[in-house]
């Protein structure tokens, strides 16, 4: 079989990700009779007010509609209930199946002055890829796990870095699109999944036993704002400070073979676990 430079390049990530992730703590083993873990994320009780953002920069990029407001995409849920972009994870697993995340949650577009998807997923010591579909300046701030600022000056432009501690990174854009955000969970297990658009997630391959499952939500309310200098005009500008994320948990048994079924409901009354992120 003849190799590719770019498949080779691939081939030694995942690699050194794998590496990275045994010796964090979590062992790859061939894994006997695994079962799965199936479940959903779901509203409970009314809807709060959600605030939108206003468009007031490149808008022939970034509302290419003329919807002059933007979504701040922290809390979607279905016409059914259904909690998207919810990250539920095996907390405390030391081996398992080899890391399998998917590949498209370690890439980041950056297309319509907002980030695609709103969630990713990277191995820790594994990279994460931005790219930026825009035709404008973007500037990729990270903090939290990854202190990372990436800037990108034209579209087609794509960076890598390596996501070095496991955790939470919150991604902004300090080139006055203060609505621009996102969060990057860095993973030291293959356990983890992101809901869909009906908060539904799965876990496959899961040696049988009794775990703890947590779900993890970035939280939706705008409590604030925070002044920074758009990097690009200087002019001072004003983006939204968010509540703190919320994350909660059960206990699950998963039989030899089998499926367990957990359901998760998350609303303005949830209780937060001391852990918090």
């Amino acid at each position: 079989m003849k190799w590719t430079s770019g498949w080779l390049v691939l081939l030694l990530i995942v690699v050194a990700a794998e590496v990275c992730v045994a010796q964090s703590g979590y062992r790859a083993i061939s894994v006997e009779n695994g079962g799965t873990i199936r479940g959903t994320v779901k509203w409970e009780g009314p809807l709060p007010h959600l605030p939108k953002a206003e468009v007031n920069k490149d808008v022939q990029v970034c509302d290419p509609l003329g919807e002059k407001h933007r979504d701040l995409e922290r809390l979607i849920v279905s016409s059914h209930g259904g909690v998207a972009n919810t990250v539920v994870f095996l907390r405390g697993i030391t081996a398992g199946k080899a890391m399998d995340l998917p590949l498209e949650r370690r890439l980041l577009n950056q297309k319509t002055c907002r980030y695609e998807p709103h969630i990713l997923l990277v191995p820790v010591q594994a990279l994460l890829t931005v790219k930026s579909s825009d035709p404008l300046l973007h500037t990729v701030h990270m903090s939290g796990s990854a202190d990372y600022n990436i800037p990108f000056t034209a579209a087609g432009q794509e960076i890598s870095r390596p996501m070095t501690r496991d955790g939470m990174v919150d991604l902004r854009c300090n080139a006055g699109h203060t609505w621009m955000n996102g969060e990057v969970v860095v993973a030291t297990n293959p356990y983890y999944a992101v809901t869909d658009a009906e908060g539904n997630f799965e876990l496959t391959n899961v040696p049988p036993g009794r775990y703890e499952i947590v779900a993890w939500h970035e939280g939706w309310r705008v409590v604030g704002e925070s002044p920074l200098y758009d990097v690009m005009t200087q002019v001072r500008v004003k983006r939204p400070v968010f509540s703190d994320s919320i994350t909660w948990s059960k206990s699950v048994t998963v039989p030899a073979g089998g499926t367990a079924e957990v359901r998760f409901t998350l609303g303005e009354k949830t209780p937060q676990l001391a852990e918090g992120r």
